[in-house]
């Protein structure tokens, strides 16, 4: 499986303020499962950095992960990946994620981000089923896929239907033609994408997965991150450890609805006064002017992840 497209030379993955929160999201998360007793910092993040490595910069900073290693494809892209890699204990591999995943070493926890831009596809559910059978007990597991119907000229379930029957035949079962419409592609791309994980955990005694993971969110495409913990009753202790105060991302049941990841535009001047009264009650708002209540409250959720951006002229 290919892990990165020709957008990674077209977008710029460091500016995508929905991402950046997603990301943000994700380190509280793993330093409440530190809190738990999982051992973060001495886990192995595998990802896809392409020639930003966000994830990289981000994990071995405010995580102190010092094992990372970066699957590149695209062979083309060698010496600029190279170059641009921040850290000397980043290893960039050269290869295929479906080749790299089975030599992932089980003596260790790992980190594991299957982050995709594109919709789901057999080679996709090759990888899931892949780091079903290979991660560790305690690894955690995260997959990023693309749920804009894959059929760029069409939004009909009956299109949708195809595709999926014809990249996931084998973990899809019987599905009626009105479980593909646009709202219900990031329910059927999750579905999917689990069956093919504890397909290849089938035969594993005793081990699991966990759910902590259902973002749903869109800078342009909408796009689904779920993820959670391989693990047995030990690794199941420990998240019920977990400090869920103010965690209200987390989604530890797969019947809950993705936690959606809400951007509203706001000035520089604008969100200097929102941070001075967060985190607000609810019902809170603004004498300056007037915000929508779901605006007011989308803010409360996501201004402690949400970054700020500001032009440097050298």
């Amino acid at each position: 499986m290919k892990p990165i497209s020709k957008s990674a030379l077209s977008v710029q993955y460091d500016l995508r303020p929905a991402k950046q929160v997603e990301r943000r999201m994700l380190v509280d998360a793993f330093q409440r499962l530190a809190q738990a007793g999982f051992e973060i910092r001495d886990y192995q993040y595998t990802g896809f950095g392409s020639i930003y490595f966000v994830d990289f910069i981000i994990f071995h900073k405010l995580l102190g992960i010092n094992k990372l290693v970066s699957i590149e494809h695209d062979g083309s892209l060698e010496e600029r990946v190279k170059y641009n890699c921040p850290f000397k204990c980043v290893d960039i591999k050269i290869d295929l994620s479906t080749n790299i995943i089975p030599t992932l070493s089980q003596d260790i926890n790992h980190i594991l981000w299957l982050d995709y831009d594109e919709p789901v596809k057999s080679s996709i559910l090759d990888d899931m089923y892949l780091a079903g059978s290979q991660l560790s007990s305690g690894s955690i597991i995260l997959i990023t896929v693309d749920v804009e119907p894959p059929d760029k000229e069409s939004d009909e379930p009956k299109v949708s239907k195809e595709y999926f029957e014809n990249e996931a035949s084998k973990y899809l079962g019987t599905m009626e033609i009105q479980e593909f419409t646009k709202s219900k592609l990031p329910r059927m791309s999750m579905l999917v994408l689990l069956k093919a994980l504890k397909e290849g955990m089938r035969g594993r005694i005793g081990i699991e997965y966990h759910p902590i993971f259902n973002f749903l969110y869109a800078d342009d495409h909408r796009m689904i991150t779920i993820g959670g913990v391989i693990g047995s009753e030990v690794e199941k202790r420990k998240i019920r450890k977990m400090n869920l105060e103010g965690a209200i991302y987390l989604r530890t049941n797969i019947d809950d609805n993705p936690y959606e990841i809400k951007v509203t535009p706001f000035t520089r001047k604008e969100r200097h006064l929102l941070d001075s009264a967060m985190p607000c009650p609810v019902g809170w708002q603004l004498q300056e002017f007037k915000l929508s209540e779901e605006d007011v409250n989308t803010y409360r959720e996501i201004y402690r992840f949400l970054p700020s951006y500001v032009e440097i002229l050298l």
